[in-house]
């Protein structure tokens, strides 16, 4: 879960874990076309899920990016709705999940993404949600026929993606971009454009002493670059977790990015 202040944790019960039979091709011949297949599970819990879209009363939402979800094989959901991660209970009975008592983070981003992550956040509490699986796509639909459609996640890579950065305090239009060739970064801190130097080695990211445009900006947005600027002429540590790409200081600041669509 999150650092934030806000953040509550509860003690989460365990339940079965959660699995989805889909008919198994025997040979060249169809399933269920008399060949005698045999049903196998194809488990979706312990899969990170990145979700995709949200269709509401027959109005398609694009998911903000970033937005997850792990059906944890000990009873819990894991995940984030685009703007704040969650914490939640999974029950199960064959292809059926509900997730309960929800416990979130309070952070606040722009408009357009709070607008996104209602939907995610109002679907997958709308009660007993049915599950399907087709290879690495996940379908959730609900007993009104709302549907969350998510795909299974694989980790962005670090050069060549632009990564939006989402904290500090949503950091508004602050994104960085990794190239392998030049070796550098680029990308805008919030209000001015930025270019250095970036070694990558061990996990680690080595930055250069920054070159920016000079720019002011309302006090909101200077205020996430003097953060992100801290980054800069030192190193950090790096990790990827499907979409999301966490820096951290030598002096333990965190800063998270997600890779835009």
């Amino acid at each position: 879960m999150d650092r934030q202040k806000h953040t509550s944790r509860r003690t989460l019960a365990a339940v079965a874990v959660l699995v989805v039979p889909f008919a198994a091709a025997c040979g060249s011949e169809k399933a269920g076309a008399g060949s005698g297949a045999a049903e196998a599970e194809r488990p979706v819990t312990g899969v990170r899920w990145t979700v995709d879209s949200v269709t509401l009363d027959g109005a398609t939402h694009p998911a903000p990016d970033g937005a997850h979800l792990t059906l944890g094989e000990d009873g819990r959901a894991t995940g984030s709705y685009g703007c704040n991660l969650f914490e939640a209970r999974v029950r199960t009975d064959g292809d059926r999940v509900r997730l309960t008592d929800p416990e979130t983070t309070l952070r606040a981003c722009d408009d357009r993404i709070m607008e996104g992550e209602s939907a995610v956040s109002r679907a997958l509490a709308a009660g007993e949600l049915k599950t399907d699986v087709d290879g690495d796509r996940l379908t959730l639909t609900t007993a009104s026929g709302d549907t969350v459609r998510l795909s299974e996640a694989q980790d962005s890579p670090l050069h060549g993606t632009r990564w939006n950065v989402t904290t500090p305090d949503g950091a508004g239009r602050a994104h960085l971009t990794f190239d392998r060739e030049s070796g550098a970064v680029s990308g805008n801190l919030g209000c001015n454009q930025v270019r250095a130097k970036a070694t990558v080695r061990d996990g680690h990211i080595t930055l250069g002493v920054p070159s920016l445009t000079r720019m002011m900006c309302e006090d909101s947005l200077m205020d996430t670059e003097k953060a992100l600027t801290k980054l800069f002429d030192g190193a950090a540590r790096y990790t990827i977790d499907g979409d999301t790409l966490t820096l951290t200081s030598e002096n333990g600041g965190e800063v998270r990015a997600v890779a835009a669509r």
